[in-house]
C-alpha cells in the first residue's frame, strides 16, 4: 500500500485536477488475505504468485498428524460404542423374552412372582443402558464430525478467484492461527481512487456516474461509492487562503465485477 501511496503523491503532487478536465487517480484493490483458522506448520504451498485460482483450488495445507490422530481415535471411539449398543441390543431381546416367560408362568402360578420382577428390573436396566449408549454414540458422531471438520482445515482452499498478489509464507515455516499466508486479489474487487479539487467538490456525489480511461485502455464506467469526508492537501502545504485550490478530497468508484485495471495503474476520471 504504501507503494500506490507513493505513486499517487508522485502524479499527484501540485496537480489535483488534469488541464483538460479529468481528475486523476490510481487502481486500487480490496485484496483477499487467505489465512488457516488453526496454527501450525506449512507442509506444502500449491500457488505461486500471479497463479490464478479458482473457487476450491487449493493454496496450501499444514501438518495434519495432531488431528489425524485425533479423528482416528474419535472413529475407534464410536466404533467401539456401537459394538457396545448392539451387545445391549440383543441383551434386550434376551431380557425381553425371559420377562414373557415369567409372566407365563406367574400368570399359572407355576413361577415364583420373585423371578418375574428380576426379569422386569433387568429388561429395564437393558432399556436404560441402550438409551445411554445411543446419547453417547451421538456425542461420539459430533465429536467425529468435529474431528473431521479439524482435519480438513489443514488443506486450505480458495473461496474466491483471482491472481495470487502475495505470498508471505512457505514451506517449513510456522503460522499462528489467524495469520495471512496468501493474498488474493478478486476482479470484481478492483477500483479506482481518486482525486478532486476543493473547487469542484460540490459537484460530485455518491452513486453519481464516471468515466474512467487510462493508457492502452478503453473507456470503463463506473459509480462513485465513497466520498472522504475530510479533504487533504496534495503536496503537503500550510492553509491559506491563496492555496485552497491545492486541497482535494479523495473519491472512489467501482462497477459490477470491478474494473480492468492493475492496482497502482494511473487513471483519469471524468464525470458523466
Amino acid at each position: 500500500m504504501k507503494r500506490i501511496a507513493l505513486i499517487s503523491l508522485l502524479f499527484l503532487a501540485g496537480c489535483g485536477q488534469n488541464p483538460d478536465g479529468g481528475w486523476l487517480g490510481y487502481g486500487e484493490g480490496d485484496y483477499a488475505m487467505i489465512s488457516a483458522p488453526q496454527g501450525g506448520w506449512i507442509t506444502k504451498l500449491a500457488v505461486e504468485r500471479g497463479q490464478m485460482v479458482r473457487r476450491g483450488d487449493l493454496l496450501f495445507t499444514l501438518d495434519s498428524t495432531t488431528q489425524a490422530a485425533g479423528r482416528d481415535q474419535a472413529e475407534a471411539s464410536l466404533v467401539q460404542a456401537r459394538a457396545s449398543l448392539a451387545q445391549e441390543e440383543a441383551n434386550l431381546k434376551y431380557t425381553t423374552e425371559e420377562l414373557a416367560r415369567q409372566n407365563g408362568l406367574v400368570k399359572y402360578n407355576a413361577g415364583a412372582r420373585s423371578a418375574r420382577d428380576q426379569a422386569e428390573n433387568n429388561a429395564r436396566q437393558s432399556e436404560a443402558r441402550i438409551a445411554q449408549l445411543r446419547a453417547q454414540i451421538s456425542q461420539m458422531e459430533a465429536s467425529l464430525q468435529s474431528a473431521d471438520y479439524a482435519l480438513d482445515q489443514r488443506k486450505i482452499v480458495a473461496l474466491t478467484e483471482g491472481p495470487v498478489e502475495d505470498i508471505y509464507f512457505r514451506p517449513g515455516e510456522y503460522v499462528s492461527p489467524a495469520t495471512s499466508i496468501v493474498s488474493i486479489l478478486p476482479p470484481k474487487n478492483v477500483f479506482v481512487r481518486f482525486f478532486v479539487p476543493e473547487t469542484q467538490f460540490a459537484a460530485v456525489h455518491l452513486g453519481q456516474k464516471v468515466r474512467i480511461t487510462c493508457d492502452g485502455c478503453r473507456p470503463m464506467d463506473a459509480i462513485v461509492t465513497f466520498i472522504a469526508s475530510q479533504e487533504e492537501y496534495t503536496p503537503p502545504v500550510i492553509f491559506s487562503v491563496g492555496n485552497r485550490e491545492k486541497l482535494v478530497f479523495k473519491v472512489e468508484a467501482r462497477a459490477t465485477g470491478g474494473l480492468s485495471i492493475h492496482p497502482g495503474q494511473p487513471v483519469e476520471v471524468w464525470p458523466l
